[in-house]
């Protein structure tokens, strides 16, 4: 027998590994335990204004580390609206189309859904 030292998200197991011959019947193993259920993400703040008839989704679920724009800006179709954390990358939201912002739906920290809309324009 061998034991080991295991880390999980920060807690240690201790655990003991037994070698067995060829041909030997194998015990069952105790059932691993639960995993804890995982957040909740955070609901969407209230549109800021009305709604625009261009929506701006998200492309993945993710966190808000950025909301560049605000309600009344007018932005070109090149111009970073929002940035997404996703896989521990950073993606840069972009506005599509030229046009002004009508409503933010999103607030910065806020976890989102993919397809969740982030910004309305006009």
């Amino acid at each position: 027998m061998k034991r080991f030292t295991v880390t999980v998200n920060g807690t240690a197991y201790d655990v003991v590994v037994e070698e067995v011959s060829e041909g030997a019947a194998l015990a069952q193993a105790p059932a691993a335990p639960k995993a804890a259920p995982a957040p909740k993400a955070a609901p969407a703040p209230k549109a800021s204004g009305a709604q625009g008839s261009v929506q701006i989704k998200s492309p993945m679920p993710g966190n808000v580390l950025k909301v560049n724009v605000k309600v009344g800006d007018k932005v070109g179709k090149d111009t970073v609206v929002a940035v997404l954390e996703a896989m521990k990358m950073e993606n840069e939201i972009f506005a599509g189309q030229d046009g002004t912002i009508a409503s933010v739906e999103v607030a910065q920290g806020a976890s989102v859904t993919a397809d969740q809309v982030l910004i309305t324009m006009n």
